[in-house]
């Protein structure tokens, strides 16, 4: 249900990073990872399942909208998830801010 501005204290501009910004360009994550990595968080954060799910919700359309500067490296097995990282040639100074 919508609720009115005047009810939040805080309201904040929505601001999406460029995958430079919080990628190593010689590493390779998961989604899960990724989804940590946008939020601040470690890569390795133990999150419970609920959580994991939002950063996912967050994580996924973020990836598809910089698809031109991600790569991606197939799963080892069919359980696991795949590896996504910078493209060749993508870096912080090659980006601009959406």
């Amino acid at each position: 249900m919508p609720r009115p501005k005047d009810d939040f204290d805080d309201l904040r501009p929505l601001k999406f990073h460029e995958p430079a910004e919080i990628l190593d360009s010689d590493e390779l994550y998961t989604i899960y990872e990724i989804g940590r990595l946008l939020q601040g968080l470690d890569a390795e954060a133990e999150l419970d399942i609920e959580t994991e799910n939002v950063l996912l919700d967050w994580a996924i359309p973020w990836m598809m909208g910089h698809s031109e500067q991600f790569v991606f490296a197939e799963p080892e097995a069919d359980d696991e998830p795949g590896y996504y990282g910078l493209a060749p040639g993508v870096d912080a100074e090659d980006t601009a801010e959406q």
